[in-house]
């Protein structure tokens, strides 16, 4: 029997479980949204732009470890998910982007909204370097089979986003249910690899053998649900972590083992680690720019002292930027188990380092007690670190954190603990401001019983605050607390730092004053309960409010902009002012045949 397939793509939706598709309408998807209308089991969720959905199919994805679906219009609208669907393609968030397409009998007529500047309909080339695949849809009929592929390809490997761009016409395409008949058989998951054994053996007997031993967590461990692997692993043979921005949570900052973040935005003890290892396990990372301290020699990492060893689920990953001695593609979770197994085999009793756990423990009171100062100050406008102090004792443990760009992303990573996996995350490949306010609107769908909130920046939430339509609209309880500095914090502090001028980057009237909007006001226009917080000791008890009142919340929190201490180095300071002893950001030796890192550390005072 033959059936448009707009309906027959729902159903298959709902095969998959799918509870949410985000996005925004357009006259190439209303097809669609009339046979979705009529689902029982999933839920539209409408944003205002497509960015938002996009990025709330991220906040839903990364709490589910599933795709996301975002719909979305052609032309403008695809135009519009661009940046959305980048932030998830860099932080390897698996989704799949339905995009309307115009009709495929006006290919290359130029009909309405058609992009057409290189070929005929070729509006998917728009997310083509940033998507893992797309298809246009030419011929209706192939539509089942890519659907399968696209979810497999999105979920599997290293989770990316991927396109479907389907022609309106399409939509309205009756075709022979016998050709879904192909998806009711095909299985939703894909069985991830193990590590060979003599990988892990080889992994095993160099963790043990080593004097220094390091292992240094990415965002792997959280996507692939490793952290209890990791942690027994590390607890048997008592080997220190070190973790990237993505890293947080992999396991509690409070445990023993943890030295904390690497990179510029790292502890300077981290590194006195990290830098003299001789043997560090990096697991999921890419060994990114910012968590490496742009790859200076001697400063995180030092390949001359440490001998790396590499896993990732993606092989373009390994030895990408320090060279590996061994190098493996492995599912996490599967790869510790393993490495645990052979380490038990080669060394029943495991090690015991009491000495290494006492020096992390000392070395860790002291970065707090640098600290309680400051995050105790009752100054207003407030200081980060009082504002952190006081959503830490408001939230319950279990509160699932969005951060967006800024003091709430990288202050955060840097000095607030993070107890329990998958409770943080943050936007770190394409560092995106506005992906807070937004992805915590998926966040809280995906889970319902929890608290959720976002540490947004007022740059962040001031590029597109629109998700505060979407959470009054479908009565999403998520809080926004916003940390208002009046500027772009961070490239004002980067600008004065290396030229004594904050110019464009701090909002003024044009008397100089300071200017921002009144954001709870804003919120209250959409129709959220909202309040601008007046005094530092106010803070607390409204945020307490705003958790237990159960609707949309808004806090606009006047913010001092003080920069976050960076103990680390990135090569954009020694560009801007160059440096003796730094040639196309390698660090050369000086006399004595060593290398001297410049000293970009700030102090937080």
């Amino acid at each position: 029997m033959k059936r448009f397939i707009s309906e027959q793509m729902v159903e298959y939706l709902e095969r998959r479980n799918t509870e949410y598709v985000f996005g925004l309408c357009g006259h190439t998807l209303i097809g669609f949204l009339d046979a979705l209308s009529r689902s029982r089991k999933i839920k539209y969720i409408s944003f205002r732009n497509e960015q938002l959905a996009a990025m709330a199919a991220d906040g839903y994805a990364r709490i589910k470890k599933k795709a996301g679906v975002v719909l979305c219009h052609l032309g403008p609208g695809l135009a519009n998910a661009v940046t959305g669907v980048a932030n998830a393609s860099f932080d390897s968030i698996p989704m799949v982007v339905i995009a309307g397409d115009v009709p495929r009998y006006y290919y290359g007529k130029h009909p309405h909204q058609e992009v057409n500047l290189h070929s005929d309909a070729s509006q998917y080339e728009i997310l083509k370097p940033i998507v893992k695949r797309v298809w246009r849809i030419d011929d209706a009929e192939a539509l089942p089979e890519i659907l399968d592929k696209a979810f497999r390809l999105a979920e599997s490997g290293r989770p990316g986003p991927v396109l479907i761009s389907i022609p309106m016409d399409v939509f309205s395409t009756e075709i022979e249910e016998e050709l879904f008949a192909r998806t009711f058989k095909d299985s939703f998951e894909t069985i991830k690899p193990a590590l060979a054994p003599s990988a892990a053996k080889a992994i095993a007997k160099k963790l043990i053998e080593a004097k220094n031993p390091v292992i240094h967590a990415g965002g792997g461990i959280l996507l692939a649900e490793a952290s209890m692997e990791l942690q027994k692993l590390i607890e048997f043979l008592d080997i220190p972590v070190s973790r990237t921005l993505m890293g947080q949570g992999c396991i509690s900052d409070t445990h023993p083992l943890m030295l904390g973040q690497t990179g510029f935005w790292g502890i300077e003890f981290t590194h006195r680690f990290t830098a003299n290892a001789d043997v560090l396990l990096g697991l999921g990372t890419r060994f990114a720019e910012a968590d490496s301290s742009s790859w200076y020699t001697g400063v995180t990492f030092d390949m001359n002292k440490t001998e790396f060893l590499q896993i990732d689920i993606d092989p373009a990953e390994i030895g990408r930027n320090y060279p590996v001695a061994i190098g493996a593609i492995a599912d996490l979770k599967l790869a510790l188990t393993q490495i645990l197994e052979e380490a038990k085999i080669l060394l029943p009793e495991g090690i015991d380092r009491p000495e290494l756990r006492k020096i992390i423990k000392v070395n860790r009171t002291q970065f707090k007690e640098s600290n309680i100062e400051i995050s105790e100050d009752g100054r207003f406008p407030m200081t980060p670190q009082r504002i952190l102090k006081d959503v830490k004792a408001v939230i319950p443990e279990d509160a699932i954190i969005f951060t967006d760009v800024g003091w709430n992303k990288n202050g955060v990573a840097q000095q607030f603990d993070i107890t329990i996996p998958g409770t943080i995350h943050h936007s770190s490949g394409l560092a995106t401001m506005g992906f807070g306010g937004s992805a915590l609107i998926g966040g809280k769908l995906a889970a319902p019983d929890k608290v959720v909130l976002t540490l947004v920046g007022d740059g962040g939430f001031g590029v597109n605050p629109g998700a505060l339509a979407t959470a009054v609209e479908q009565n999403i309880p998520v809080v926004w607390v916003v940390m208002n500095n009046s500027a772009f914090g961070t490239i004002a502090g980067l600008e004065y730092a290396n030229y004594k001028t904050k110019f464009g980057t701090v909002f003024t009237m044009p008397d100089g004053k300071p200017y921002s909007p009144n954001w709870a006001e804003v919120a209250k226009a959409y129709g959220v309960d909202a309040i601008k917080i007046k005094s530092a000791d106010d803070f607390k008890p409204e945020l307490k409010k705003a958790i237990s009142c159960n609707k949309p919340y808004l806090l606009d929190v006047p913010m001092e902009n003080i920069v976050v201490p960076t103990p680390g180095c990135w090569n954009i300071n020694d560009i801007y002012i160059p440096k003796p002893g730094i040639v196309n950001g390698k660090l050369l030796k000086n006399e004595k045949g060593e290398y001297q890192p410049p000293n970009h550390s700030v102090s937080h005072k």
